[in-house]
């Protein structure tokens, strides 16, 4: 029997008019008056921190806004709001937004109160110590940032996406509220989404997975694939938007305590490279590294195809399987995704060095078969020409 730990120290607040409890939640932690608000420009204009940030003021806190930051958030970002974290003597850090406000306001926290680059504790250089308290508000339904002790990071110079990782990155509150999402853009939802769902297939299947992490992703993915099309299709189909922040909260769980793997290692080389939204990059690899995994494992496949309802119980492995490929290759085609040969910026001169990256990425190891860069490449240009 295999020894596993799994950890969880957020307290997690979810429903709808949560976010508007924001000011009484900080009061009762007793953590300080000095806020950074994290969030990104999109966020901002779509009207959803204006309402946080005035209660805030309201209720006696000192708030600072930092939004210069990206899609696929930089160190270089991240490093400019540690300053002004220092520069406001801030308490803590209060991200609003998707993934990226989520990732860049963890570093910050970390980076703010002890100096250094993200990529000093990605490297090991830097001890992950004396982090501000961290409080996410997510606006999409997607990372699951909010639940975990990960930051996805890129280095400007190289273009490498750096994870950092610990338990300390951990948010002490997450304020989940499906109202915040109701004005996410289709496209926007549709990426977000499979992300959640990669991450609930990828904490469930690694080779680092536990129990606790299997159950809670085993309901996510059942939780996401049903969602999802309805969320798409109407944003503001409140049962919808509500299951998938549910949803995306549960993959965050899942992988949270456990790992990604392959499908995310070769997204995030292409986000480092062409600033792929991560969810598109994630959704164009997904079909091809199950196909690649479930060779040498079909009964764990077979399970998932069932999950998702792509499969009946009285398939066989074989058969559950192949209904898991077509599934999930005709499930993100009726979201719209493109296809990898239509993402701008993708060139197949730049695939050794996605391949490069990709071995590179801590995940690697973790994906539930051994795969090598030769295997890397030839997903690669299976995906390419689909």
């Amino acid at each position: 029997m295999n020894a596993y730990s799994y950890y969880c120290s957020t307290r997690i607040e979810m429903g709808t008019g949560k976010a508007g409890e924001l000011p009484k939640l900080l009061h009762d932690l007793q953590k300080g008056t000095s806020v950074l608000l994290v969030s990104d420009p999109g966020v901002i204009k779509a009207g959803l921190v204006a309402p946080i940030q005035e209660a805030l003021t309201a209720a006696g806190f000192q708030v600072t806004l930092f939004d210069r930051l990206s899609q696929n958030p930089r160190d270089t970002e991240c490093l400019e709001g540690a300053v002004l974290f220092r520069d406001t003597a801030a308490d803590m850090v209060v991200a609003i937004g998707g993934g990226s406000a989520m990732d860049t306001g963890k570093t910050i926290a970390l980076c703010g109160p002890n100096g250094g680059t993200p990529a000093d504790y990605a490297d090991g250089r830097l001890a992950y110590e004396n982090i501000a308290p961290i409080i996410c508000v997510p606006t999409t339904a997607g990372t699951g940032s909010e639940v975990t002790r990960s930051a996805v990071i890129t280095e400007a110079a190289t273009h490498r996406k750096m994870t950092l990782k610990h338990a300390a990155l951990r948010p002490v509150l997450a304020v989940l509220d499906p109202a915040l999402t109701y004005s996410v853009p289709a496209a926007v939802t549709a990426a977000t989404g499979v992300d959640a769902l990669v991450h609930a297939i990828e904490g469930y299947t690694c080779k680092v997975t536990n129990p606790i992490s299997q159950a809670l992703g085993a309901k996510a993915m059942q939780t996401i694939v049903s969602a999802l099309p309805a969320a798409y299709a109407d944003g503001q189909n409140e049962a919808a938007r509500h299951a998938m922040l549910e949803g995306s909260l549960l993959a965050g769980l899942c992988f949270g305590s456990a790992d990604v793997a392959a499908v995310h290692c070769l997204a995030e080389a292409l986000g480092g490279l062409y600033d792929t939204p991560h969810g598109v990059a994630n959704s164009v690899f997904l079909p091809h590294v199950l196909r690649f995994n479930a060779a040498e494992n079909k009964p764990m496949h077979a399970d998932l195809a069932r999950y998702m309802g792509f499969a009946a119980d009285a398939d066989s492995e074989e058969v559950a399987v192949d209904k898991l490929i077509a599934g999930i290759a005709e499930w993100t085609s009726s979201l719209h995704i493109p296809k990898l040969k239509d993402l701008p910026g993708v060139r197949e001169e730049d695939f050794p060095r996605i391949v490069e990256l990709s071995m590179q990425n801590g995940s690697t190891p973790s994906n539930v078969r051994t795969i090598t860069a030769d295997d890397y490449m030839s997903i690669l240009v299976e995906a390419y020409q689909a």
